[in-house]
């Protein structure tokens, strides 16, 4: 019983800092180094029709950076093929035609038998949050991952680039949104995690 009771425990109070990834030139990275801040992470793609949202975010990092917020970039080419490349070109991409400075990961897979722990850990914590329907490309994708799987809707993977998770300061995932999701909305609860 006590057994059972320790494993819940512990389940329950895993956070982002239990995990380690590697940076684009393939250095292990502990994300304790990121604890007591307020952190966005995002699947990225530099060929996809949300890629622009590199600039909005540069705008939240500025804007929030000095008040303790970061975003964690991970490359991913699991959707469309979006992001094809090396680290380093990929890199080069986002700093030339965005002016990005926020951390860039290694390109990693989020989904399936070999996705990324620390993306097993986000989508176990939080499943996916539903379209901005507002948005012109969330029918589009409604339809596709619709015919791909009717239950789509269900499952808590990935479904799409520029997929975000907000970390609160104890590391814990306080939110996901979708690619469609407005910057506005983020931002507000950025701030919120702030306070």
């Amino acid at each position: 019983m006590w057994q059972r009771l320790f494993f819940y425990y512990t389940k329950e109070m895993k956070t982002i800092y239990d995990f380690s990834v590697k940076d684009r030139k393939g250095k292990d990275v502990k994300l304790k180094e990121y604890a007591n801040e307020v952190i966005l992470i995002v699947n990225t793609a530099t060929k996809c029709g949300f890629t622009p949202q590199y600039e909005e975010l540069e705008k939240l990092y500025e804007q929030y950076h000095s008040q303790g917020f970061t975003i964690l970039d991970f490359p991913c080419n699991q959707f469309g093929q979006q992001a094809p490349g090396t680290d380093e070109s990929i890199h080069e991409f986002c700093k030339l035609n965005y002016g990005t400075e926020f951390p860039r990961f290694k390109k990693i897979k989020v989904n399936g038998p070999d996705a990324e722990p620390l993306y097993q850990f986000l989508t176990e914590q939080k499943g996916f949050a539903g379209w901005d329907m507002e948005h012109p490309i969330a029918h589009i994708l409604d339809d596709m991952l619709s015919k791909a799987d009717p239950d789509y809707r269900e499952k808590p993977d990935i479904k799409w680039n520029f997929t975000k998770f907000l970390i609160n300061k104890r590391g814990q995932v306080v939110a996901r949104f979708e690619p469609t999701t407005k910057m506005e909305v983020i931002a507000k609860e950025i701030e919120e995690q702030l306070k």
